[in-house]
């Protein structure tokens, strides 16, 4: 009988970290900026993840100025188009636009690719991807000139 249970007991202790394993493993989508065919990883923030045998998700400590910090901020000349390049084809993309006054404006978004301002100065740019799975958001900088 002793044997039985040990033997029940392991086969439940290994299928467990199995499911322990994968989630251990698991990486957030990757997305990128593309400018003048140079690739630019943006900064992932918050992100929530549902696979059938586990789940993630993360909040971030740093807000979006801490995130911009995080990234190598990009010098770019006015009216600039870029690529955003996400791995996975998410269902939607929102990207919201905070310039140095801190307002906020959602940016068009079309055949992947946005238009930087016409304007000088410092923007944080924040891309919401949404998937069945779930949704990440990133993070990047640009300053205009």
């Amino acid at each position: 009988m002793k044997k039985i249970l040990i033997l029940i007991l392991s086969v439940i202790y290994i299928s467990g970290c199995n499911v322990l394993s994968s989630f251990d493993t698991f990486e957030p989508v990757e997305g990128k900026i593309v400018s003048d065919n140079k690739e630019y990883t943006m900064i992932i923030g918050d992100f929530e993840w549902v696979e059938e045998d586990f789940e993630a998700n993360k909040k971030s400590n740093l807000d979006k100025k801490g995130l911009a910090d995080e990234f190598d901020t990009l010098e770019l000349e006015k009216g600039t188009k870029l690529k955003i390049e996400i791995d996975g084809s998410p269902l939607s993309l929102k990207i919201n636009e905070e310039s140095e006054d801190g307002s906020v404006k959602s940016i068009d978004i079309r055949e992947s690719e946005i238009t930087l301002p016409t304007n000088e100065g410092y923007y944080i740019y924040e891309v919401n991807a949404k998937w069945n799975e779930g949704n990440i958001s990133y993070v990047f900088d640009v300053n205009i000139k």
